[in-house]
């Protein structure tokens, strides 16, 4: 029996298509921004998570932090 070992150098693995939602279950928009208070998602990401390719969910959980922190800015959070 001859063990075999793979090296990949210089290429991706590939990427999970897991993306956790970030649902907290705080479901209330802002009516000022439509961003939900809980996750900082807009009604059509959170109607659409499911559906969204892997990408454009790692896109929008990159942007809820700078969401959460201004709906904190001015109170609604």
């Amino acid at each position: 029996m001859v063990a075999r070992t793979s090296i990949m150098v210089g290429l991706k693995q590939p990427e999970s298509e897991e993306v956790a939602s970030p649902c907290v279950n705080t479901c209330t928009l802002d009516p000022v921004t439509g961003w939900c208070v809980g996750c900082g998602r807009s009604i059509s990401e959170i109607t659409g998570w499911g559906t969204r390719p892997a990408s454009e969910r790692r896109a929008i959980r990159a942007e809820l932090p700078a969401r959460m922190a201004a709906l904190a800015r001015v109170g609604r959070h």
